[in-house]
């Protein structure tokens, strides 16, 4: 795993809380490392239009999905998504809000860290 540290270079905190297990290790936390392709690296406050977004592109993350254990994501649940998900959907115009303190470092290898902190909970 690589070192656990956000875009400020401080501690990496959590991804929300409750019963969803986020993050490449299933930690809770938006870990990473090097078979971690996607860079599931932001810590993202899902919405409806980016749930909508994801899956006209593919990727459906609010159906139920109970033969993976996966519950469907809503609006308001925090996730770590791929860097370049996020950042695609920035692009479009329809990004969801991130937790910088819990979106890892290397995430600012694929995504600009104006455009993040435009979108930033806890700034």
């Amino acid at each position: 795993m690589d070192e656990s540290l956000n875009v400020f270079g401080q501690r990496l905190l959590a991804c929300g809380g409750g019963d969803r297990v986020t993050g490449w290790f299933r930690n809770g936390a938006c870990d990473t490392c090097a078979e971690d392709t996607g860079s599931h690296t932001v810590c993202a406050i899902m919405d409806d239009e980016f749930l909508a977004f994801s899956k006209y592109v593919g990727n459906d993350l609010s159906t139920d999905r109970p033969e993976y254990g996966f519950a469907g994501l809503k609006a308001g649940d925090a996730w770590c998504l791929c860097a370049s998900r996020w950042a695609q959907a920035a692009d479009e115009g329809c990004a969801p809000k991130v937790v910088l303190q819990a979106t890892h470092q290397k995430a600012l290898a694929v995504c600009d860290f104006e455009t993040l902190k435009r979108h930033a909970v806890d700034l």
